[in-house]
């Protein structure tokens, strides 16, 4: 074995590791959120991530923007938004200064769900991360992201 093989293994049991850790979470805060408010992952990434908009210059996120931020393909963030729109949960509307342009926005009621939800978000991640702090595998991921927090 070569020292580049030892380095790729050490990198391929690290993203393992990191893969291992959103896995468990991103299933811990699924569960949460599905039993105490019908609400995906996604959804409520949506909901979280267009609820942040504003009326300023770069305030409306493209559909491109909304794709990357809830990691979906752009085909795939329209039919979310669409059932979510048929939820209630979204509103979509014209660009004022562009017409081809479509805006999607955070409606009344999906504003209030996402208000409830905020803290089953937060608890669940809380769960999970305490739980993996316990892996030795996960632990110094753990304390990585926790270390992120101060500086976000």
């Amino acid at each position: 074995m070569t020292a580049t093989d030892t380095a790729l293994t050490g990198l391929t049991q690290g993203w393992c590791a990191l893969s291992l850790l959103h896995g468990r979470i991103e299933t811990h805060i699924e569960r949460a959120l599905q039993a105490g408010h019908a609400l995906s992952v996604r959804e409520y990434n949506l909901l979280d991530s267009l609820s942040r908009q504003h009326d300023g210059e770069g305030g409306h996120l493209q559909m491109k923007q909304v794709a990357d931020a809830v990691v979906l393909s752009q085909s795939a963030t329209t039919r979310l938004v669409t059932r979510m729109e048929d939820r209630g949960l979204l509103t979509r509307y014209l660009c004022p200064t562009d017409r081809r342009g479509i805006y999607t926005n955070v409606s009344e009621a999906g504003l209030r769900l996402l208000s409830e939800a905020r803290p089953t978000n937060d608890a669940a991640l809380r769960e999970a991360l305490d739980k993996a702090a316990k892996n030795p595998q996960l632990a110094p991921l753990v304390r990585t992201l926790e270390s992120l927090d101060a500086v976000v």
